[in-house]
């Protein structure tokens, strides 16, 4: 059974194409980002589309795999925990963000058609 403890899951489509880069310790990492959406009508009738971005690290295996055959559009179902980092920007102030460490990525379907 899957620990339920910090377990994320969610299907969505890629913003931009994977990024891969090689660390120091020569573990592979790969960086996404995916778009998922969610509609409603508000009290006025009109409908409403909301997307959220989620920030996507994959390891390894996983990265290399993801390089071979992801890129924008294409929609997926990851599952994996949330972290949170923080680094200092250029004007030394303090910034946050969510990301989610992929342990399992499925293709649900292939680039979206315009």
């Amino acid at each position: 059974m899957i620990t339920l403890t910090n377990h994320v899951q969610l299907i969505g489509r890629l913003g931009d194409d994977p990024e891969m880069k090689t660390m120091k310790n020569n573990r592979k990492l790969a960086r996404m980002r995916i778009a998922t959406s969610e509609e409603y009508v508000n009290k006025s009738g009109e409908k409403i589309r909301e997307v959220q971005w989620h920030n996507l690290i994959l390891w390894d295996n996983l990265a290399e795999e993801c390089m071979k055959g992801l890129s924008r559009g294409h929609e997926i179902a990851v599952a994996g925990k949330l972290g949170y980092r923080s680094y200092l920007n250029n004007f030394n102030e303090r910034k946050y963000f969510a990301e989610i460490s992929v342990t399992d990525l499925k293709i649900i379907s292939d680039v979206e058609s315009k």
